[in-house]
């Protein structure tokens, strides 16, 4: 009786394995894809890159205005 119990146990707890999405594989690969891109960013323009904002304007943007 244990023996059948304990076979039906692991027979439930056992996950069914489904099939592999073409899909899953894709958005794998895009990630994959992204991450790299983003290294390589890093790796050319380097560390010491600082991108400045450029200096407040004090003119008006309406020109008949002022």
């Amino acid at each position: 009786m244990a023996e059948t119990s304990i076979h039906k146990a692991r027979r439930l707890l056992t996950p069914a394995h489904g099939a592999a999405s073409p899909w899953a594989a894709l958005g794998a690969a895009a990630l994959a894809a992204s991450a790299a891109m983003l290294m390589a960013g890093v790796m050319v323009l380097g560390p010491g890159v600082r991108f400045d904002e450029p200096p407040a304007s004090n003119q008006s943007w309406d020109a008949g205005q002022g």
